[in-house]
């Protein structure tokens, strides 16, 4: 046997796999002891040895081995099968790299790479800027805001961290979190503090007249609106780490964390005494509240398994109708909302039944006084004929 193992050492590898006894006195290691390392690197499998293996980091201790021999003697099973060529722990180390599991082969798409690299995407700093940008923007094109800067800078600064950090405020308002949490992140703080600075203060407004360009803009917008994603998938996170599968708490904080800004700039409006009840967002809902509730529903459907599509697909889809939704509607110059004929046709089939009894009482009403003409034309001329009556006995009298 040893002449034949040293001549073709292939045959020896083959004679160990296929005795049983064999290969539990190679010295495997114990499985829980393999799962409890935690490595995502791979392993090639351990060299064959004849006899107890040695001693080594991660590949058992004497204990193991001893239960291993003590098994062989009894002639069970051994509990641990050879691992397979390349054993990769929790995700794939490396982005298009084979996975051998068992006899399958999985291979990561071209799509699913793409979408996952989409999903990691740091917000900081550049769509971040953008997002603070077209904020500060939209709060100096508001009338009287560039006078309330000169005058009282001060005020000019809150309202626009308002409008930049309005979203994150709110949510921590719903869920009895500090409301001053957001503005311990200095980094982010500072950004949009320079970013106010040079939008209101800027020489020759040279920040106003380059964000007129329309690409600017739209560049910016279609940045801002990535960062919405990436707001409602925290806010839904976040109230699931709270109150588990609770679907009106993730949808409200995840709405509250991607549109709340304008809610909060109403309030400030409201202290300034400026607050105009016609532009309340809870009374007329703006396009980005809408569709930041409809992704707020999305997301926390697929968090709760209710939408079998993963997190990183639907990030990807949901903010590329995000994107070219807005960017459309600034090329075109149009308020109207795409998805306003679905919500003609819904509100009809919800909440139109009381218009449509309405209307049919309306409509027998009309019928009624037609039917009812002769009879409302005789008294008339009843009244008519007593005062040509009474004309007639005055003169003869």
């Amino acid at each position: 046997m040893d002449v034949t193992y040293r001549c073709c050492p292939f045959s020896w590898i083959w004679h160990s796999f296929q005795h049983k006894d064999a290969r539990s006195l190679l010295g495997e290691p114990d499985p829980a002891l393999w799962e409890q390392q935690g490595s995502r690197s791979l392993r090639p499998f351990p060299p064959p040895t004849r006899g107890p293996a040695p001693k080594r980091a991660g590949f058992g201790s004497q204990g193991a081995r001893a239960e291993l021999l003590q098994d062989a003697r009894k002639g069970a099973r051994p509990r641990w099968p050879p691992p397979p060529l390349f054993a990769a722990h929790g995700r794939n180390p490396s982005p298009g790299l084979l996975r051998l599991r068992g006899s399958v082969v999985v291979m990561d798409s071209p799509w699913d790479e793409l979408t996952l690299a989409f999903s990691r995407t740091s917000m900081f700093p550049f769509f971040d800027i953008a997002h603070y940008l077209v904020s500060v923007m939209a709060l100096k094109r508001q009338p009287g805001a560039v006078a309330v800067a000169w005058k009282n800078p001060v005020s000019s600064w809150f309202t626009a961290m308002l409008h930049c950090f309005g979203g994150g405020i709110l949510s921590c308002v719903l869920l009895a979190e500090p409301p001053l949490r957001f503005f311990a992140n200095n980094t982010n703080i500072l950004l949009a503090s320079s970013i106010w600075y040079i939008t209101f203060f800027c020489p020759c407004d040279l920040v106003s007249q380059g964000y007129s360009f329309l690409p600017v803009q739209l560049l910016a917008v279609g940045m801002k609106e990535v960062t919405r994603t990436w707001k409602i998938v925290g806010g839904v996170t976040h109230a699931n780490s709270y109150y588990k599968n609770g679907w009106i708490v993730m949808i409200a904080i995840g709405w509250a964390r991607g549109a709340g800004g304008s809610i909060i700039t109403n309030f400030e409006q409201l202290v300034k005494g400026g607050w105009k009840p016609e532009a309340d967002e809870w009374l007329k809902m703006s396009y980005p509240a809408k569709v930041t509730l409809l992704g707020s529903v999305i997301f926390t459907f697929q968090h709760t398994k209710h939408l079998a599509v993963s997190k990183h697909n639907l990030m990807f889809l949901y903010t590329m109708f995000l994107v070219a939704t807005k960017i459309t509607m600034m090329i075109t110059e149009t308020a109207t909302v795409p998805f306003a004929p679905f919500e003609d046709t819904l509100s009809r089939m919800l909440f139109g039944w009381q218009q449509q009894f309405s209307s049919c009482e309306k409509k027998s009403e009309t019928k009624s006084s037609f039917n009812g003409t002769g009879s409302s034309t005789s008294k008339p001329i009843g009244v008519a004929s007593d005062t040509v009556k009474k004309k007639h006995t005055k003169k003869t009298e």
